[in-house]
């Protein structure tokens, strides 16, 4: 009886440390696994993709107040930026009037900036602008011809995305005609009475066109709330044939 059951107490003995050393074992892995997620959604959110959320009516009906968005990061860097795209772009200067950040609790405001460190919270700083890239670099941009259509390079656009107010026959209540200089965009809101994109802000840095450099990506997506979940298009049928030689 001795003999039988002295080497189950010695394998037990010998087993119970392997159980606290897997316990800790399984610590660390958490915490590697955690710290690694952690480090994987800042690349993601530095190089790749970004979360935003909307502020304003200017971008109705295709984006919602509060609704919120994915952006491409790639773009400008690596996939350039096309006509019809919706961009979300840092102030170029004076085209929002700076208002100051509501006050949080310590807690909620550290937990905040580290949601918003790894792209796990929306972006909710006051010092980008979203809107749709009507011209490029070379384009003349005109509103509006006999009909209240806008045009670029002459052709005048068919715009299904723009929203008007009742009783509207123009696509812009003012006249305008601009050429985009080299490196900088013409933008303009599909909200397009309630905007108050390159056209209102032709007396301020940059007269009006944003410089590419201050573009930070291009959204893709509604992300939230779910019922408004869609891919976002960028109409490139609307701008087909206004191409000029550059």
């Amino acid at each position: 009886m001795t003999d039988a059951l002295q080497p189950a107490r010695r394998a037990e003995s010998r087993r119970a440390p392997r159980r606290r050393g897997g316990w800790r074992s399984f610590l660390r892995d958490v915490l590697v696994i955690f710290v690694a997620a952690l480090v994987i959604s800042f690349l993601i959110k530095t190089f790749l993709i970004r979360s935003f959320y909307i502020p304003s009516e200017s971008m109705f009906d295709t984006l919602h107040r509060d609704d919120r968005i994915i952006v491409n990061q790639l773009t400008p860097e690596l996939v350039p930026v096309a006509r019809g795209d919706i961009v979300v772009f840092e102030d170029p200067g004076g085209w929002l009037t700076p208002s100051p950040e509501p006050e949080k609790a310590p807690i909620a405001a550290a937990a905040d900036w580290v949601l918003s460190l790894v792209g796990l919270a929306a972006d909710d700083t006051n010092e980008h602008l979203i809107k749709r890239v009507i011209g490029l670099p070379g384009d003349t941009v005109a509103c509006c011809n006999e009909f209240g259509q806008l045009t670029v390079n002459g052709v005048p656009l068919d715009e299904p995305y723009v929203n008007l107010p009742a009783g509207a026959t123009r696509v812009s209540a003012d006249d305008f005609k601009v050429t985009v200089p080299e490196g900088a965009l013409w933008v303009m809101g599909d909200n397009r009475w309630a905007s108050a994109d390159s056209r209102y802000n032709r007396d301020k840095p940059g007269n009006g066109f944003v410089p590419m450099g201050n573009v930070v990506g291009r959204a893709v997506v509604i992300s939230w709330p779910i019922d408004r979940w869609t891919w976002l298009d960028n109409y490139e049928t609307v701008f087909r044939g206004v191409d000029v030689e550059r």
